[in-house]
């Protein structure tokens, strides 16, 4: 598929908006409502919208959430996903917390290598303060226990907010001179009605200098396929790689091959902007294959050139929060 002289080979599915956290950056201020059942994909309609996306040249998926193993049943769904043979990688994005030995066992049984974790502290009463719950401990256990069977590469993304955790940055960064792990800094994104200021936010450029005063200085790496739009670097002698994801400062809409699905079936083809198509009512009323991927070749006609965030007037600022969407 090719949207704006990009090739896209790469879905992002959502499988539930429902977290069992609910961290500051991510949910928004006010309350919200969850997603009703009956308007949630079922996993059958899941497999059948990404079996069609690969026949038109997606390769890679990732599943996402809210937090996807809050979903029963997720471990048969994904089997049924690892048996899709044009499928090259799979991976998850999960905070955890939900993951015990014998789920990640079975992940790394179906073929599933890939783990990126979301933690944003090493402290544990910062930690409750962040995602309003108190189970630092789950998390890092989980972490660990996936290094010791030997997932890899195992990614921990970090949100860095002013005020909140960016006085840790060298910590998480010294991560990587004992693991093997990419430990990944994110800029704060302002999306829907977060807790969140704009002046809480911290680019890059400070993160990477407060990582430098405290640890030397940071070697750049040769971009890898499974990078994605992380600019990855190294610190001397240490095994793991410190990345930064830079969606404010730097954007990397040229290089982008994504494209969304979200828990509610439809097609997002920019995370930063609000335009999606859906696809799942349609297949519910009988839309055959042919009318399905002319949906899913539509929803790219609108993957916008750029986005507008970090620039001083931004034309669009999404409405919608991440928790919809399947960041």
């Amino acid at each position: 598929m090719n949207a704006g002289g990009r090739s896209i080979n790469y879905l992002r599915i959502s499988v539930t908006d429902r977290c069992n956290f609910r961290c500051r950056y991510c949910v928004p201020a006010a309350p919200f409502s969850v997603i009703p059942h009956d308007q949630i994909a079922r996993y059958e309609e899941i497999l059948k919208i990404t079996r069609l996306a690969c026949d038109m040249g997606i390769t890679k998926v990732r599943i996402t959430g809210g937090e996807p193993f809050v979903r029963k049943n997720i471990l048969s769904f994904l089997q049924q996903l690892c048996a899709i043979k044009t499928l090259s990688d799979i991976s998850i994005t999960t905070n955890g917390s939900l993951l015990t030995r014998d789920k990640i066992q079975a992940l790394q049984d179906m073929g599933i290598r890939r783990l990126n974790f979301s933690l944003d502290t090493l402290d544990s009463a910062r930690f409750q303060t962040i995602t309003r719950r108190d189970r630092f401990d789950r998390v890092w256990k989980a972490i660990m226990t996936a290094h010791e069977l030997g997932m890899a590469p195992i990614k921990i993304n970090t949100v860095v907010i002013r005020g909140i955790n960016d006085d840790e940055v060298a910590d998480l960064a010294a991560l990587t001179r004992e693991f093997p792990f990419h430990i990944r800094f994110i800029e704060y994104m302002p999306m829907g009605d977060s807790h969140m200021e704009k002046q809480q936010q911290v680019l890059t450029a400070e993160i990477r200098q407060r990582i430098e005063t405290g640890l030397g200085p940071l070697k750049e790496k040769p971009h890898r396929s499974y990078d994605g739009p992380s600019k990855n670097y190294h610190l001397p002698g240490a095994s793991g790689v410190v990345g930064f994801i830079t969606p404010i400062s730097s954007h990397f809409c040229s290089e982008c091959n994504r494209l969304r699905l979200t828990s509610r079936g439809y097609l997002r083809p920019c995370l930063l902007n609000d335009y999606e198509k859906d696809i799942l009512t349609p297949l519910r009323d009988g839309a055959d294959e042919t009318q399905l991927k002319e949906i899913i070749q539509t929803s790219l006609k609108h993957k916008p050139r750029c986005h507008s965030l970090g620039q001083q007037h931004p034309k669009d600022i999404p409405i919608s929060h991440m928790t919809s969407i399947g960041g």
